[in-house]
């Protein structure tokens, strides 16, 4: 079983969320975040949030990159009490028990697309806002496939 964790390539997480996700944590899209943005919410650090930004399942800051990684039983059902936990706390949710089916479905939803590659592949998301509601969009980069080029800073 696999879900993914939060990576950082540099900083700019810490620059461009409000709050970012920390490094290791595991992550879900969290775009249901949005399901009632218009686009007068897509300003500043929000607007990155929306674009780009996957949610971190600890701090619940955002991160722009992911990578797939195991995940065992016993940690996937601690991740549906935490979200399930933030389902009522920050959104309202009834209850723990009415809460808890929506969490599984968003963590269900995340171990789908992770199972289908190897540990290691980074997946980014891009988001945009359309008449008809969020559209949501997963790039996936596999082990290797990368230059290092594309992520390092060369100074002179």
């Amino acid at each position: 079983m696999h879900l993914a964790r939060v990576i950082r390539m540099d900083e700019s997480d810490a620059n461009v969320f409000d709050p970012a996700a920390e490094s290791g944590e595991w992550a879900i899209p969290g775009t249901f975040a949005f399901s009632d943005w218009t686009e007068a919410d897509l300003t500043g650090k929000a607007r990155q949030a929306f674009a780009n930004g996957w949610l971190g399942l600890e701090s619940f800051g955002r991160a722009t990159f992911v990578a797939v990684a195991p995940i065992t039983e016993a940690e996937h059902e601690a991740l549906i009490d935490t979200l399930s936990a933030h389902f009522v706390t920050r959104y309202g949710a009834p209850d723990l028990d009415a809460a808890r089916p929506v969490a599984e479905e968003e963590l269900a939803h995340m171990r789908a697309m992770c199972d289908d590659h190897d540990p290691n592949t980074l997946i980014v998301v891009i988001r945009e806002l359309t008449e008809v509601g969020v559209k949501e969009q997963f790039r996936t980069i596999r082990p290797g496939q990368a230059e290092l080029e594309a992520f390092a800073v060369h100074g002179s």
